[in-house]
């Protein structure tokens, strides 16, 4: 199963439990679900909690998606 299958299942089950259950039950299965696969994630060594809490605190200066640092100087050209 590829990635665009895989969210069309998840987008039609999250619908069934929003007609079923309404949206409110829906939204938190939704959350559950995404608790669950955080955690499956983390015992399977997949998740950095420590990487996490630091990107959280803005101390993610390795990462390859962070500004470059600010200069001191004024660039003359």
């Amino acid at each position: 199963m590829n990635q665009k299958q895989f969210l069309a299942l998840i987008g039609f089950a999250f619908a069934f439990a929003w007609i079923t259950l309404g949206f409110g039950d829906a939204v938190l299965c939704l959350l559950a679900a995404g608790l669950f696969y955080a955690v499956g994630a983390f015992l399977q060594g997949e998740l950095d909690v420590t990487e996490l809490s630091g990107r959280m605190r803005g101390q993610s200066a390795a990462s390859p998606y962070a500004p470059p640092p600010a200069r001191s100087t004024p660039r003359v050209r």
